[in-house]
């Protein structure tokens, strides 16, 4: 009778990187030189700096494929210097701009604030904070803005809110002719078709929006009067508030 010969095969488990932070316990563990230790520390250190960076990156991205369009509210008006006339047009205040973007940071782990200095003029950083670690700055510096009939601390105020508006842009990386448009442009604007309007009637009217506010929010008269170029932004942003309710 043959007797059978089972063979034994080791299967050989790939081995797990090791993370600096583990190699640094391994070498505490180990009771390394001071010298040694500090290498492991400054390693270990860059490494997580490196995550933390890498983090930001990625939830940066993401939160760009959700931000949803800023959409001009306020109307600016002005006589020219030479007296040919006055100029007028729209802009998104820094009200718009946090409204639209704020929660959606919040959603992939961002916090932003803003830091002043007014040793020469005024001087705004924002400072965008991932939950991670990763953090960066963009700053702008302007004189304090004494058009009109501003007070000090009004001037001050004034341009504060403008370099806010400006640097919170820039560190996300939307461009602020996106949002301005000095309204000089030599066609006008197409407006909404008469389907798409019908389309925005009938999603307020499926979402039960109050159709006051909603004009204010789009600051327009009457439906009608609502860009073309807006038309998917507002649709958007009305999917986005039935989403919410």
């Amino acid at each position: 009778m043959n007797e059978k010969t089972q063979k034994t095969v080791a299967v050989r488990t790939p081995a797990t990187e090791l993370t600096p932070m583990q190699m640094l316990q391994m070498v505490v563990q180990q009771g390394a030189d001071p010298t040694k230790m500090s290498q492991m520390m400054d390693l270990a250190d860059r490494w997580e700096k490196k995550q933390a960076e890498k983090a930001y990156v990625s939830a940066m991205a993401d939160f760009k494929l959700e931000v949803p369009a800023i959409l001009k509210s306020k109307s600016v008006g002005y006589a020219t210097k030479g007296g040919g006339g006055n100029v007028g047009y729209k802009h998104a205040t820094l009200a718009d701009v946090c409204d639209a973007v704020i929660e959606d940071l919040a959603k992939f782990g961002f916090s932003h604030s803003w830091n002043l200095d007014q040793t020469n003029g005024v001087k705004v950083t924002c400072v965008m904070k991932h939950r991670d670690g990763h953090y960066e700055e963009r700053s702008l510096q302007a004189p304090a803005d004494a058009t009109g009939s501003k007070n000090a601390i009004q001037a001050i105020a004034s341009t504060v809110t403008y370099l806010q508006r400006y640097t919170l842009l820039a560190i996300l990386g939307l461009a602020a002719k996106d949002i301005d448009d000095d309204g000089r442009g030599a066609a006008p604007a197409e407006k909404v078709s008469e389907e798409q309007v019908a389309n925005i009637k009938a999603l307020l009217t499926e979402v039960n929006a109050d159709h006051k506010k909603f004009l204010q929010w789009a600051n327009v008269d009457e439906i009608s009067d609502i860009l073309a170029v807006n038309y998917k932004a507002v649709m958007r942003e009305i999917e986005r508030k039935r989403a919410k309710s």
